[in-house]
């Protein structure tokens, strides 16, 4: 059975090396990029199942390399490791795309856990696309297997698998009640404090898509969830 690639972005070179040989005698490929300008570099240039990336480095941190990960796959699954448990910089992970967060010092065993965890569910997310996956929505247009959002016929628009997933939800719930648990626990895997609060991030996204056509709207159900409702 072939191995799952890890990029491995980490500035501190004995915390780095004992990490990857952590990782390697758990069955892992890891790459280990020194800094996030060589992170880049090495990822644009390899195919990587999943990627683990400090925050506080130099030339390039963490979150810019996130985007610039983004900006190239928007689906390769990012773990932040963080000295910091502030909550704006968890937010801002999430906002750069991130899928989970460790702060250190950390356990190793339960980075192990996430890091399986988000490879099942990549794996079963690419099996598990349903039936349906066109969804009209006011004047839009929503083809969720190609991930594209189109108003009036016009161009459409790439939706990120997280806005995509979210829409698809809410669209799947037209007119009615999309429960908050459900969306946390189905496309985040956890409902606490900063899932819900990159999923508030997700729906203000998803609002200004979807701002060109005044008939439809995205309602907060206070406590309850979501209503996706065509006026």
């Amino acid at each position: 059975m072939e191995k799952n690639r890890i990029l491995l972005v980490e500035d501190d070179p004995n915390f780095g090396t004992v990490l990857k040989d952590y990782l390697t005698l758990n069955d892992y490929d890891v790459t280990h990029a020194k800094d996030g300008l060589e992170g880049l570099i090495m990822f644009k240039n390899n195919d990587f199942d999943l990627c683990i990336l400090d925050v506080m480095m130099p030339r390039k941190d963490g979150f810019s390399l996130a985007k610039d990960i983004r900006a190239t796959n928007s689906e390769v699954p990012i773990i932040f490791l963080t000295a910091k448990t502030m909550k704006e910089d968890v937010l801002k992970g999430y906002q750069a795309g991130a899928d989970d967060y460790l702060n250190k010092p950390f356990d190793s065993e339960v980075l192990l856990y996430k890091m399986k965890a988000i490879l099942q569910r990549k794996e079963s997310d690419q099996v598990a696309e349903t039936d349906v996956f066109e969804y009209e929505i006011g004047k839009f247009h929503l083809n969720s297997k190609l991930r594209q959002l189109s108003f009036n016929g016009q161009e459409p628009t790439k939706l990120s698998p997280k806005e995509n997933k979210l829409l698809k939800m809410l669209a799947a719930h037209k007119n009615d009640l999309m429960p908050r648990e459900l969306a946390l626990t189905k496309i985040w895997r956890d409902d606490n404090y900063f899932t819900s609060r990159s999923m508030d991030v997700y729906i203000a996204k998803l609002r200004k898509y979807l701002k060109p056509d005044e008939n439809v709207e995205i309602l907060n159900i206070h406590g309850e969830g979501f209503r996706l409702i065509e006026n």
